[in-house]
């Protein structure tokens, strides 16, 4: 016998059978009150007592693809709730408020440990938490160094600054490694963070003819006009010279003066009490001025190494910075020299 089918199942509609009986009802919510267990079941295996997923498969008598999902479902279901506890003190919120007092600071990051070998990826948290306080917006102007811990920072995202001025401090337009190329510097904080670059095609110690040819250049004289509009700085502070590895190529480091020099700001040298220490050719210097570095608001300081505390020091006295960046093992080395 061929069967009959009815115009609303014909056009896909469901057969109405009647109500659904209390038995049916009754199936369906034990069906999920069994789920529910299994997913408990699953979740107290795994926190609570430690087994790992291929064991929890096994005594579930499931595959272990399906133990993950029932974990997440788990989470999801409100099942297992996940706390992250912050630990007790180490001591470096102190550490942190001492130096900031010592040295006469707004603040102090602090990355934990010793991050010398790791300076991007190390302080690129604190860093980002350093500029996210100064809520830069749209159109304010942010400068940005040379050096090598401040481009290993601008490999980092450390915020989005879109609509931000980015420009550099000091020249380098020659210079062999990346890092003493500011233009560099700029170009990968733009690229990773955001902002617009503003560049400066200049030598970081031009020929006195072209020093003063720059001064008519539209590129060079908006740099200048951005040096004295930065609402923030984030600078690096060098090594004393003579024990760099790696120092811009018109420094001349063997010049007596320089062996005076315990750091470098923007290529502005100082000596142990922080006073600026010049050199054949450091009138020249393409850099932002020292009067006119101290009068932005904000100026953060990047910096890690013991061997840097000296330099530190003096740069803080000398007003380079106001706020800190740096990790626990520099700064417990600062803190003790002082």
């Amino acid at each position: 016998m061929i069967g009959t089918t009815s115009a609303a199942e014909s056009v896909g509609h469901p057969r109405y059978d009647g109500p659904m009986e209390a038995t049916e009802v009754t199936k369906e919510a034990a069906a999920g009150t069994s789920e529910l267990e299994r997913l408990y079941r699953a979740a107290q295996l795994y926190y609570e007592q430690g087994a790992t997923q291929a064991e929890v498969a096994e005594q579930l008598k499931i595959s272990r693809p399906s133990v993950s999902r029932m974990l997440a479902e788990a989470r999801a279901q409100g099942i297992v709730e996940i706390r992250v506890h912050r630990p007790a003190s180490t001591g470096m919120d102190e550490l942190g408020e001492r130096l900031a007092l010592k040295l006469g600071l707004d603040g102090v990051h602090l990355a934990p440990g010793d991050q010398s070998q790791r300076v991007g990826l190390g302080l690129g948290p604190v860093t980002r938490q350093a500029l996210a306080e100064t809520n830069l917006r749209a159109g304010d102007v942010l400068l940005l160094a040379s050096g090598e811990t401040t481009y290993a920072l601008a490999q980092q995202r450390l915020g989005n600054f879109s609509g931000v001025v980015v420009a550099p401090t000091v020249g380098g337009q020659a210079e062999p490694d990346p890092w003493h190329q500011t233009n560099e510097v700029v170009r990968a904080f733009a690229a990773t963070s955001g902002g617009y670059p503003h560049y400066l095609f200049a030598p970081s110690m031009p020929s006195e003819a072209l020093l003063s040819a720059l001064q008519d250049d539209p590129g060079y004289r908006q740099v200048v006009a951005d040096w004295n509009s930065a609402k923030v700085a984030l600078v690096g502070i060098g090594a004393a010279p003579l024990s760099r590895n790696s120092i811009a190529q018109s420094v001349p480091r063997n010049h007596p003066n320089l062996a005076k020099s315990i750091g470098d700001v923007c290529l502005a040298f100082y000596d142990p009490k922080g006073d600026e220490v010049t050199f054949p050719g450091s009138e020249r210097m393409v850099r932002v001025p020292g009067s006119t570095l101290r009068a932005v608001p904000t100026r953060i300081a990047a910096a890690v190494g013991a061997h840097k505390a000296p330099s530190i020091i003096a740069a803080a006295s000398a007003g380079w910075f106001n706020i800190l960046v740096t990790d626990e093992s520099t700064a417990r080395a600062v803190d003790r020299q002082l």
